[in-house]
């Protein structure tokens, strides 16, 4: 069994992680789940990053000690990480006291084989982004990664040869065209930071404490990158002394998923720290687009911030994955409002998929008592539709091997609506009312509960309860990923999958 090692991003731990956090482990989730189900052996990690100045920093305004701090924001993202039904395998936290000891060991072998030297920082930081710049590249004097201001800081710092690697991975990343996804991201890497040309890392500070102290200087802390990035290593068990089975299994890790305002540090500072311990690079980074609200960038201050729980909370778990996976796409940034999610509920889970599974079980039970059998009566229309249910496995495939998420329920999405078109050509009700085409009226029922069953299945990684519930209704889990001819379905009641929301009525009832 071939094993799939993927990661999201570990969650920043400074306070409630909105909708766009949450698409991502949502979307790393989908994937993993459809691995799983064509046969992988999947490990999926998650977690939090929970040092660093801004962590300090708020734990003082919220007068608690940063541990505390952090627990509970730790804990709340776990808890909307597993109201998404997300099924991660670990969730990680760089609190962890074996991780901090790694980072310490792994800082202390780049010391030793000189990548690490001690100097002096002086430079335009920014606590929100934990990171430093230089006068040109401050936009109209603010952060250029997140426009915020920035403070003039300078202290002794330790810092990290990036300069030494950059030919290298420069040369790995030209000579690997899948690494960086998608491609416009891998040209912006190219071109805009090692083609330049790179300035060494600063990885220690000072000027704070809630972070790993540097075991031989411990005034100084080792700094975010050291310590966030190598939670992908460290906790499958990497050790510099020795690493563990597990480690050897996994790693390198097939998939990192980040959002592309973290690239850089994923791109470049993550498999430098690899080269330089002598690791193999991941297989593939992909630098997911955003969720905007209204076309605008999440942000408190602006006041357009949306929470996964208030959205499960009005229209369920399923629903809120549904729309995340399906509306954003591959490379562009999505938009996500109480308007579209509507529309897509109605239009895609309510009409399209919920009627077509509502319409056919009420048919069986009406004309067949509820248990049908393939009669094998097929006319031409029939030999179009049972190819377009034999083709869907294979489409999906492409797309999610490629990591066209949004494509892959498009496809689904293509065969429910194929369903409910075979349905009005076929007009059951009109073979039900002649008793010579008994035969024909139970092979196009026959036909369409395959269909739906092929559909389920394959839904199974982006609405995994509904899946389980449609075929639940159809009262069969034969797990072929085709038409099969000669399956037998006794059906149970049909239950509304998802009920069509009046939108006005609903926006106006919740002040939305």
């Amino acid at each position: 069994m071939d094993k799939y090692y993927i990661t999201t991003a570990i969650s920043y731990t400074s306070g409630k992680p909105h909708i766009g956090n949450t698409y991502e482990v949502v979307l790393a989730d989908a994937i993993a789940r459809y691995k799983r189900s064509k046969g992988f052996d999947v490990y999926f990690q998650t977690g939090t990053d929970e040092h660093g100045l801004k962590i300090e920093r708020k734990a003082k305004e919220a007068g608690v000690e940063p541990q505390e701090f952090v627990d509970s924001v730790a804990t709340e993202i776990k808890r909307i990480w597993d109201l998404m039904d997300t099924s991660y395998d670990k969730f990680v936290r760089t609190t962890d006291k074996h991780h901090e000891e790694i980072v310490q060991k792994i800082f202390n072998k780049l010391y030793e084989q000189g990548d690490i030297y001690k100097g002096e920082y002086e430079g335009w930081y920014c606590t929100p982004c934990e990171s430093f710049f230089t006068d040109s590249q401050l936009v109209d004097g603010k952060c250029p990664d997140c426009g915020r201001e920035v403070e003039k800081q300078k202290e002794e710092a330790y810092f990290f040869r990036m300069s030494k690697y950059q030919d290298g991975l420069l040369k790995y990343i030209e000579e690997h065209d899948d690494f960086i996804e998608p491609e416009s991201r891998r040209n912006e890497m190219i071109n805009n930071f090692l083609k330049p040309g790179l300035q060494d890392l600063c990885v220690t500070r000072t000027s704070f404490k809630w972070s790993i102290p540097v075991t031989f200087d411990p005034k100084h802390v080792i700094y975010v990158w050291i310590d966030a990035l190598t939670n992908y290593i460290t906790f499958i068990g990497y050790d510099p002394d020795g690493s563990s089975d597990l480690f050897k299994k996994l790693w390198p890790a097939d998939l990192h998923l980040i959002g592309k305002d973290i690239l850089r540090f994923h791109t470049i500072y993550w498999p430098i720290i690899l080269m330089a311990l002598d690791l193999p690079l991941p297989k593939k980074i992909f630098g997911h687009p955003w969720l905007l609200t209204d076309n605008d960038k999440m942000s408190k201050s602006k006041g357009n911030v949306i929470y996964a729980d208030d959205l499960v909370n009005l229209f369920g778990v399923d629903a809120v994955r549904y729309y995340l996976l399906k509306e954003i796409p591959y490379a562009n940034d999505g938009n996500i409002s109480y308007d579209l999610l509507i529309d897509v509920i109605n239009s895609d889970l309510a009409n399209t998929l919920g009627n077509l599974v509502q319409r056919t079980i009420s048919m069986v039970n009406k004309y067949f008592d509820g248990v049908v059998s393939n009669k094998k009566n097929y006319e031409d229309i029939d030999k179009e539709f049972i190819s377009k249910i034999n083709g869907l496995d294979k489409k999906i495939e492409k797309s999610m091997d490629d990591l066209y998420v949004a494509e892959s329920i498009n496809h689904i999405m293509d065969l429910l609506r194929s369903s409910n078109k075979y349905i009005d050509d076929t007009t059951p009700w009109i073979l039900a009312k002649d008793e010579s085409k008994k035969d024909r009226l139970e092979t196009v029922l026959y036909n369409l509960l395959e269909s739906i069953r092929v559909a389920a299945i394959n839904l199974s990684f982006a609405i995994p309860s509904t899946s389980k519930e449609i075929l639940k209704q159809i009262n069969n889990d034969k797990d072929a990923n085709t038409y099969l001819s000669d399956n037998k379905y006794s059906v149970n009641t049909p239950k509304p999958l998802f009920e069509r929301i009046d939108k006005k009525k609903f926006l106006d009832e919740h002040n939305l």
